[in-house]
């Protein structure tokens, strides 16, 4: 079982974002694997830290972990669907996160070599966000969409590097091919030395002297391509979920950003959402309710029917048990709320007004609400509590 995020890097719930960084860049450094050689368990626990911080760090993120816990972040890793976090290899950490022990002015980089000996080249592509639509019954039982992204993709001319070919690329004269230089600051520790990405090369290495006909030097082509999109049963309107790597792509050999999804519930023509449980409204004919009767009404599996006892009071409220949706975050389904409504006709022929007026004075016709007769808010208040 996962631990909490918040104990992994030993804050608090409420922390700001400048605490929470750095908790986790005092974590990394007690379990960093140069400080901890061929230790599989320190490894883990950098791994640990590192997943964490992906997640408080990021706002989104955060909101649906302190709502949903580990269910609202997991499982949308690489080509699949899912929450973000977990699944992280130590190049993902670097490429993701080197940069706030090195480039924020901290020594930690000079304590272990400069770039720990894993690649830090390029510049990370940007996000992308799209809004999904789905129904209750795709949120009922989970869906893949096919989305097709218009995004920056590598150049598949130049495989990226923005050269017109192999002869269009130098060596860096500034970094002399490694990607980053050193630089010298005084600290209040004295001088501390770290390494930085080269300004002229961006830490590539290499410097084009010949663009690319394709893509003018840029690396990248905008083109459309199809995603597949598995989302999770029990989603709601409003959450998002992401897909690592599925975003633009990065220049230099970065990173590709992540695509981001955003939840959109379609409004639907019989149910009322609230949380896991679906409200309907149920229409019965005078007759009907004081006679007892049994009707088919719609659910998301299909219709189904219900026997209406004889007396039914306007405001009544029926539950069918485990039809309603599914959790992110846990097993089992919320139910169908059925509230009942008496349906008054608003037009009478000359038959039923005298039917009516003839009824209107018997005795079993007069309003008498016995104590164990609860107002409606009441009864809803019993079925959300």
């Amino acid at each position: 079982m996962k631990r909490d995020y918040y104990e992994i890097l030993g804050v608090d719930k409420g922390a700001d974002e400048a605490t929470i960084k750095k908790a986790y860049r005092k974590v990394a450094m007690q379990y960093h694997p140069d400080r901890n050689p061929g230790d599989k368990a320190a490894e883990e626990k950098f791994k640990e830290a590192a997943e964490a911080y992906e997640v408080l760090s990021d706002p989104d993120k955060k909101a649906r972990y302190d709502r949903y816990g580990h269910a609202g972040v997991d499982g949308m890793n690489g080509g699949r669907g899912g929450f973000s976090g977990g699944g992280m290899t130590m190049e993902d950490i670097f490429a993701h996160f080197g940069d706030i022990f090195g480039d924020s002015g901290s020594p930690f980089e000079s304590f272990f070599g400069g770039q720990t000996g894993r690649s830090r080249t390029g510049q990370k592509g940007t996000n992308l966000r799209i809004k999904v639509a789905l129904t209750l019954e795709e949120i009922d039982s989970g869906v893949t969409k096919k989305i097709k992204v218009k995004k920056q993709v590598s150049c598949k001319t130049c495989g990226g590097t923005g050269a017109k070919d192999k002869g269009s690329m130098n060596t860096c004269g500034t970094c002399h091919g490694s990607g980053y230089v050193r630089q010298v600051k005084s600290t209040f520790l004295g001088q501390m030395q770290t390494t930085v990405v080269c300004p002229k090369c961006n830490g590539s290495g290499t410097v084009v002297t010949a663009s690319c006909n394709t893509c003018r030097g840029e690396g990248r082509t905008l083109e459309e391509e199809l995603i597949e999109i598995e989302i999770p049963a029990g989603v709601q309107d409003g959450m998002q979920l992401s897909m690592r790597g599925k975003g633009n792509a990065g220049q230099n050999g970065g990173p590709a950003g992540d695509l981001l999804i955003s939840i959109e519930e379609k409004p639907h023509e019989h149910f009322v959402r609230e949380g896991q449980n679906i409200i309907y409204d149920l229409f019965l004919n005078f007759a009907d309710a004081a006679l007892g009767t049994t009707v088919e009404v719609p659910s998301l599996g299909g219709k189904v029917k219900i026997k209406i006892p004889a007396g039914t009071q306007a405001g009544k409220i029926f539950r069918l048990k485990g039809k309603g949706l599914p959790s992110v975050q846990a097993y089992g389904k919320g139910d169908q709320l059925i509230h009942v409504n008496i349906w008054t006709p608003k037009k009478l022929d000359d038959a039923e007004v005298a039917m009516l007026e003839k009824m209107r004075h018997m005795p079993n016709f007069q309003p008498n609400p016995g104590a164990g007769e609860r107002g409606f808010f009441e009864r809803m208040k019993e079925f959300f509590n």
